[in-house]
């Protein structure tokens, strides 16, 4: 076996080891796989792992950048890196990557993950701006009571 057929092997054990939410098996994949070979692909699924796994956020997110540069026609890379982003709470940064990598390419996965994040409500008062105090607790308020 050479070293780009075992690299692509790890690869497809660790995506499937990622479907079925087996991150750290998944890692353990990922990270033999990147010792072999240094693929984008490798990157971008390494980098997901370690945000998940280890809490490293920057380590993950530099990989995922790195993919992204050295092949930006990946729409998964994107949806790596968006995912990254939601585990920390930076739902704008998401949805900018994610945007991204849809108009790179059609991904069923980036279409839903967006859809599943969801689309912000109109402001209760539309006259004032969206981060006024009145109209955040007012939503919140309304949201909390079930009548928005």
């Amino acid at each position: 076996m050479d070293a780009a057929s075992g690299s692509d092997g790890l690869l497809r054990k660790g995506k499937t080891l990622l479907r079925e939410n087996n991150s750290l098996a998944a890692l353990a994949c990922f990270e033999k796989a990147y010792a072999i070979k240094k693929s984008p692909e490798v990157q971008s699924y390494l980098g997901l792992c370690i945000a998940t796994e280890r809490g490293r956020i920057s380590e993950a997110e530099s990989l995922c950048r790195e993919a992204i540069d050295q092949d930006p026609a990946n729409p998964q890379h994107y949806l790596n890196l968006g995912k990254i982003y939601l585990k920390v709470d930076r739902k704008t940064d998401c949805l900018d990557v994610l945007r991204k990598g849809l108009s790179v390419g059609a991904d069923p996965e980036i279409s839903e993950l967006l859809q599943r994040i969801g689309m912000r409500k109109l402001p209760v008062f539309s006259f004032i701006p969206r981060g006024h105090f009145l109209n955040r607790y007012a939503g919140l308020m309304l949201s909390r009571l079930g009548l928005r």
